[in-house]
């Protein structure tokens, strides 16, 4: 099994799908946590030296943190509708709580400064339309930088992609310093639909492949609901919805840079691709979702 492709359940902690520290993925920024909450009944979570979303998939919650509550709406399923989420600091008690259950992602960064919590209403969360053709897709841009700017080292943002497209591409790479990228270290967290288009499903699939020019990673895996790949260096992408199958995944970026960017340089091989995008229509199934919920 590739030491890169972490399949649905070999990251579990408990009733909790993922548990993904830095050490866990072998370097030093960035992790991720989905937490099931159960009806009524709170968890506590202490931050320690990682600043984090409380993002929820499915359900919404309750976030109390340092005498402030978050009431989060939050989505039937990532699917369904763009989410609120809450930004929650380093060295933090945080209680998450749910009258009728929830799943919750916390993307987060080990980071060094602390700030003060905060709410992002999803009105507020920007919809972009990427790519076009069969290569269109949703980006979510709920915590990037230029749009979320609280927060010290963390970097997040979503992505729908509709049956048969592909996404991530033209396959980009961000592990160097140089005129066009920054280091970042990133996690892919995948959810696939099943035949509603809309429930996440272990029935369905997506493609996923990471590579680098010399070779030493050359990796294409089949991905399924509630998978996670690393991404260490080199080139990624593309990812690759199955028909039948819509594709949705969590990005989550951290790296050492003193100031956050998501900066990215294609892989010259294949960056013409883009060039073709001005002379087609975007797929008119995208954008998915919204504030409002479901567009299609």
């Amino acid at each position: 099994m590739s030491a890169l492709h972490r399949p649905h359940g070999t990251l579990a902690d408990g009733a909790d799908p993922v548990r993904l520290m830095p050490e866990d993925a072998g370097w030093a920024y960035t992790g991720l946590r989905v937490l099931t909450l159960e009806p009524g009944q709170p968890r506590a979570i202490t931050t320690g030296e990682f600043e984090a979303f409380v993002l929820p998939l499915s359900g919404g919650c309750d976030v109390v943190v340092e005498g402030e509550r978050f009431a989060l709406r939050g989505r039937t399923s990532v699917f369904t509708r763009v989410t609120d989420f809450a930004y929650v600091p380093r060295d933090a008690e945080v209680t998450l709580s749910a009258v009728e259950g929830a799943e919750i992602a916390l993307p987060m960064a080990r980071c060094e400064r602390r700030l003060e919590p905060r709410y992002g209403p999803a009105e507020l969360v920007p919809v972009e339309v990427r790519g076009a053709g069969n290569a269109t897709r949703q980006v979510t841009n709920f915590g990037v930088p230029g749009v979320w700017e609280h927060a010290d080292k963390l970097n997040a943002c979503e992505l729908i992609t509709p049956d048969g497209n592909w996404s991530s591409y033209p396959p980009h790479k961000h592990d160097e310093a140089t005129e066009c990228e920054v280091v970042n270290e990133e996690i892919y967290y995948f959810r696939i639909a099943g035949r509603d288009g809309t429930t996440p499903s272990g029935a369905g699939f997506g493609l996923h492949r990471t590579y680098t020019a010399d070779g030493e990673l050359d990796e294409d895996v089949a991905v399924r609901d509630g998978d996670v790949f690393l991404i260490p260096r080199g080139y990624h992408g593309p990812c690759v919805a199955a028909p039948g199958y819509p594709l949705y995944y969590l990005n989550v970026l951290a790296g050492p840079g003193p100031e956050r960017s998501m900066a990215f340089c294609d892989d010259p091989a294949h960056g013409w691709v883009r060039d073709t995008w001005r002379d087609q229509p975007a797929d008119p199934r995208c954008p998915v979702t919204g504030a409002e919920g479901r567009r299609t």
